[in-house]
C-alpha cells in the first residue's frame, strides 16, 4: 500500500517498494474547481494547464539538464515527460515523468519535480492536486503526496528524488510560489539541494 507523505517527510524509495528500483513514474494529477452558478446551480469549470518539469542537479547544485514541456526528454534520455496536458481533464495522472533510474548520469544527485501554471491560473481554482511516484515495472503505486493548497500561487515545489549512498529517496517539498515555469523557481529550488 502507497504511503501518503507529509510535508518535509523523507522516505528510502526502495524500501517502501520493497524491490530495488530501476525506473519510476511520476504522475501529476489534478481537477478544476467547478464554480458555482446562479443560486448555486449550473456551474462549470475553466480548463487550467499545469506544467509538471523535472530538474537534473549535480553534487554541487548545478543544473545538468531538464524535462518539461519544452524538452520532453533529458539529452541523456534518462527522463522523459509524456506530453503536456492541458485542461487537467480525466481521471488518474493528467502529466506523467518517466525516469530509467538506472540511466541517470552518475554526476546527477537529484531530481526536482514542479508544478507550475503557464498561463496563469492559480491553485484556489484546482482541487484534488496530487503528485505520486510509481514502481514503473509492476504499475504499484509507491507514495502520493497532496499538493491541494488553496491560494494565489501558481507553481509548487514537489518533490525531490536523490541518491543516498546506493539508494534513491524522495523527499516531499511542497514549496508553494509563483512562476510560469520552473527557471521562475530556482531561488526556491536551491536552499533544498
Amino acid at each position: 500500500m502507497a504511503i501518503n507523505l507529509q510535508k518535509g517527510q523523507k522516505i528510502s524509495l526502495d524500501k517502501e517498494a520493497g524491490v530495488t528500483l530501476s525506473k519510476i513514474i511520476m504522475g501529476l494529477g489534478w481537477d478544476v474547481m467547478k464554480s458555482k452558478g446562479f443560486l448555486g446551480f449550473g456551474g462549470k469549470s475553466q480548463d487550467v494547464d499545469l506544467d509538471a518539469s523535472c530538474i537534473m542537479f549535480d553534487e554541487q547544485g548545478n543544473q545538468t539538464d531538464a524535462a518539461w514541456f519544452r524538452q520532453l526528454q533529458s539529452k541523456d534520455g534518462s527522463v522523459v515527460h509524456n506530453g503536456d496536458n492541458r485542461t487537467g481533464a480525466g481521471d488518474g495522472d493528467d502529466e506523467q515523468i518517466v525516469v530509467d533510474l538506472t540511466r541517470v548520469p552518475a554526476n546527477v544527485k537529484s531530481l526536482v519535480f514542479t508544478v507550475n501554471s503557464f498561463t496563469g491560473q492559480n491553485f484556489s481554482q484546482i482541487e484534488n492536486a496530487t503528485c505520486r511516484i510509481v514502481n514503473a515495472n509492476d504499475n504499484k503505486e509507491i507514495a502520493r503526496f497532496n499538493l491541494s493548497a488553496l491560494g494565489s500561487h501558481n507553481a509548487q515545489i514537489m518533490a525531490k528524488i536523490y541518491r543516498h549512498g546506493t539508494e534513491w529517496k524522495m523527499h516531499a517539498i511542497g514549496e508553494i510560489g509563483n512562476g510560469r515555469t520552473f527557471a521562475e523557481l530556482m531561488p526556491q529550488i536551491t536552499p533544498h539541494l
